[in-house]
């Protein structure tokens, strides 16, 4: 197979049923804000993954992994791919599995997703996961850390809310930002994933907030909306970026705007 070309006709074809697998989305959208209740906003939950790291690297694993079998993928193919295969992981589908009540559920539960992705490169899924998913090779967005500075700088409490296998405390304070943020919670140590309104209120408690003066400002309107069930002000980022600009700036005008 040295040498052999996958064209994006047969890449597609590869990965059919990727996109939309799983079911009808939340009910709410990408842009939504629901601040339902009157108020200052005492403090701001944040989802992780796309919201306030992210992984820039995956299609170039992908590349190097199809390379080193022999075959050839283009870099727009492979982002075309790891697209596909990110977004069939949110699903409600996905979400249902349980991946991040443990470590192996993670690993069995997004290596399975991964394999379709072996149509293409056979063996591309292993790396994908070893490579990709470890939370350590993450990065802030661009305005990840002026961001938590403002809130920080307006007295607001900061949390982190996740659906993981593992601890992020490490992740924060690779990039020197773990004193910006008061509290993790964690769906691992919780045993509640979102949307899960337990996980919320968790998060609440572990802030010392109630509900109703906390925001949740998450990527994913399934999981991050689950937020509103707990009683929660909810912010769904826009899936558009400028960049590797997030527009997580929107969350200091909505906080200024409640005092």
């Amino acid at each position: 197979m040295a040498g052999h070309v996958r064209s994006r006709a047969r890449l597609a074809e590869a990965l059919s049923g990727i996109r939309g697998a799983g079911g009808a989305r939340g009910p709410d959208r990408a842009g939504d804000i629901r601040l339902s209740g009157g108020g200052p906003i005492r403090a701001v939950l944040f989802d992780w993954g796309d919201t306030l790291f992210h992984a820039p690297h995956a299609p170039a694993v992908i590349v190097a992994a199809a390379r080193a079998r022999g075959v050839t993928v283009s870099d727009d193919d492979a982002r075309r791919m790891w697209d596909e295969l990110w977004e069939a992981g949110k699903t409600p589908a996905e979400l249902a599995k349980g991946r991040d009540l443990s470590s192996q559920a993670h690993r069995d539960v997004w290596t399975a997703l991964f394999t379709r992705a072996d149509r293409v490169a056979p063996g591309v899924s292993h790396a994908l996961y070893e490579r990709v998913m470890d939370p350590a090779s993450w990065v802030p967005f661009a305005d990840t850390r002026p961001t938590l500075e403002a809130l920080r700088r307006r007295g607001v409490k900061m949390g982190v809310v996740s659906n993981v296998p593992r601890d992020l405390r490490p992740v924060f304070a690779l990039h020197g930002m773990a004193d910006l943020v008061d509290a993790f919670t964690h769906s691992f140590e919780v045993g509640a994933e979102k949307p899960d309104p337990a996980i919320f209120r968790a998060a609440c408690r572990a802030l010392g907030v109630a509900p109703a003066e906390t925001l949740m400002v998450g990527d994913h309107p399934e999981a991050d909306g689950g937020a509103a069930k707990a009683g929660l002000r909810v912010y769904i980022l826009p899936a558009e970026m400028d960049g590797d600009v997030r527009g997580l700036g929107r969350v200091v005008d909505l906080v200024d705007r409640s005092l």
